[in-house]
């Protein structure tokens, strides 16, 4: 009787489902962040794949160089090669060829087929998918230099409301964050699987809409494409979501996959003690003010309080990228 091939395929994204946990807990561990990258490359995941290559040979730094370190400089440059040829056809594909690209575009794909290992080790930025070159390094922006900021804290209450009219009509719910997708480690500690303590209620998740939870809260959404420059890219973004993180529950560092959105926090629910750290600064949370910041700087939060914690996140594109630049990385980033 023949084997059948889900068989396999499930127990390889279990299989890397137990290593992602083991990164988790081991984050520096040269030979996991080397089995983590052979992972993504059997499963065609080339840019990942660089990323965790990468990043076992930065931590391995001056060590002697051995045959694992010596096979993951050569998967990476293999890798790398592979992603830098793909994206260089589906951008000529779209009708943007290399000679059409500017320059910043043109700076980071080439960083990118060298499989990144020139980057500055100073740099806070370490985005998993891709690192567009030369935008500032930036914790936390100052809410005050978009003027579509206060139009989305004046809606602080109307989105709240929203958000319990659509909870009270048991329609739909937050559901528990467990990933299962293999491709990411996300920081997410074992208590915080097992107890299902952080919980998402999305509008939209990487440009695909939920059209239920839309219909539900019409002034959220109307508010939300009024008035921030969200992304509207098919397959990556934007994503606007509410996330409830329980009473007690920590969220583990992590980092982002691109440099070129940033993230916004709208507080709705916020109870003392609870906090958030991007970079070496830890920051607590106000209802009604946003916070935004760029989420390919290691991260993590905590609400250390006896109460849920429930906000509202959505992406918006970094206001140092041009109309050019946008136009090309829609292009580039489309399904």
């Amino acid at each position: 009787m023949a084997r059948d091939p889900t068989d396999d395929n499930a127990s390889a994204a279990e299989g890397e489902l137990a290593l992602n946990r083991q990164l988790e807990a081991e984050p520096h561990s040269v030979p996991l962040n080397i089995r983590k990258a052979d992972e993504r490359a059997k499963a065609g995941d080339d840019e990942v794949a660089c990323y965790f290559y990468r990043r076992a040979l930065q931590l391995a730094g001056e060590q002697v160089e051995t045959a694992a370190l010596q096979r993951a400089q050569a998967a990476l440059t293999k890798a790398a090669e592979r992603a830098h040829a793909r994206r260089v056809a589906r951008l000529t594909e779209r009708g943007l060829p290399p000679q059409q690209w500017s320059p910043r575009l043109r700076a980071s794909l080439e960083h990118a087929a060298t499989g990144g290992l020139s980057r500055d080790p100073a740099r806070l930025q370490d985005p998993t998918h891709f690192d567009y070159l030369g935008l500032p390094q930036v914790e936390y922006y100052d809410p005050a230099r978009f003027d579509w900021a206060p139009a989305m804290e004046a809606a602080t209450a109307v989105i709240r409301e929203e958000l319990l009219g659509l909870l009270a009509k048991q329609q739909d719910e937050f559901l528990p964050f467990n990933p299962t997708h293999e491709g990411l480690p996300l920081g997410v500690n074992k208590a915080l699987r097992e107890k299902q303590d952080w919980g998402v209620l999305a509008f939209v998740e990487q440009g695909w809409l939920k059209p239920w939870n839309i219909e539900q809260c019409p002034r959220t959404w109307e508010t939300l494409l009024a008035h921030a420059p969200v992304p509207r890219v098919p397959g990556w973004g934007p994503s606007a979501i509410f996330s409830l993180l329980k009473a007690g529950a920590h969220i583990g560092a992590h980092t982002g996959m691109y440099n070129t959105r940033l993230i916004c926090h709208l507080p709705l629910i916020v109870p003392p003690g609870c906090r958030f750290r991007v970079g070496n600064e830890v920051r607590e949370w106000e209802e009604g003010k946003l916070l935004v910041f760029d989420d390919t700087i290691e991260h993590e939060a905590w609400n250390d309080s006896d109460q849920d914690r429930v906000m509202f996140i959505f992406d918006i594109w970094r206001p140092e990228l041009s109309e050019q630049e946008r136009r090309e990385l829609t292009l580039l980033f489309s399904d």
